[in-house]
């Protein structure tokens, strides 16, 4: 679990075996929830047309939201420019791989100014199509659904479903390492509500499920290339950060063994 990770590259051509599908559904099927309710429903998708489809619509979505700058403005809390400014906060994303021409901006990218460069240098375009690359090469998609008779937004049985399919979500990304596999949350068309009604429309989803979420899995090829703008976001918060002891506000004591483990380990992204 210490070396979880996301994938941010591509995935190699081959077909995730039948085998590796089923192991993966049943180690989502392990995760706990509200009096055993199992409220997940998954989809494996491996249709060409299909992926293509979801592929297209997640590239312009991309290119949509870096054109318009919401991406940035939702998300500009969470973005560090330097290792040191990494290592004081010990969360969000270090951007540390960006198109040669922005380098000397990298501070910059992300304000009014910076996003005007990145027009005039087609990067919205050329990350929308590096992000339909991504999803269009990959084998296997896999959406993740809830069933609304126990979804219920606004009542517990909203909040045990969604912690639920969390609990199962997390064992198959546990699980994909040991199979020599990697995942990532195709999450763009998420951030514009008819791009993600158009994905829903293409999974035939029925009105009696919620489409929650849809990932890339494929097997994971020698060398990983990584994407035109990429990041890293292997620090995690010391202990006193987020844990107390015996009542809120009391700062957790780190253990150095552990706090030595958890920096050999920790994953990349």
């Amino acid at each position: 679990m210490l070396q979880r990770r996301t994938t941010n590259g591509p995935f190699r051509p081959d077909p995730v075996s039948r085998e590796h599908q089923h192991l993966l559904m049943r180690v989502a099927q392990a995760a706990p929830s509200h009096f055993n309710s199992q409220p997940w429903r998954f989809v494996l998708i491996e249709d060409p047309a299909t992926i293509a489809h979801v592929a297209g619509i997640s590239g312009q979505s991309m290119t949509e939201l870096i054109e318009a700058g919401a991406f940035f403005e939702r998300y500009r809390r969470y973005f560090r420019f330097s290792e040191a400014e990494m290592e004081a906060r010990r969360d969000g994303i270090h951007i540390d791989h960006l198109p040669g021409p922005l380098r000397p901006f990298t501070r910059q990218v992300f304000s009014d100014a910076g996003l005007k460069l990145m027009r005039q240098l087609g990067v919205p375009k050329k990350l929308g199509e590096d992000n339909r690359k991504l999803v269009a090469g990959s084998p296997l998609l896999l959406a993740a659904l809830l069933d609304r008779t126990e979804y219920r937004p606004g009542e517990l049985s909203g909040f045990y479903s969604v912690f639920g399919l969390g609990a199962a979500v997390e064992n198959i990304w546990n699980a994909v390492g040991a199979l020599g596999m990697g995942i990532q949350f195709i999450s763009t068309p998420m951030e514009i509500p008819r791009q993600w009604q158009r994905v829903r429309a293409r999974l035939h989803v029925p009105e009696d499920l919620e489409l929650m979420a849809v990932y890339r899995l494929g097997y994971l090829p020698g060398g990983e290339r990584r994407p035109t703008i990429d990041w890293n976001s292997r620090h995690r918060k010391h202990l006193g950060q987020f844990v107390s002891r015996e009542v809120c506000g009391v700062a957790e004591e780190e253990s150095p063994a552990v706090s030595s483990q958890m920096s050999a380990k920790s994953p990349r992204r």
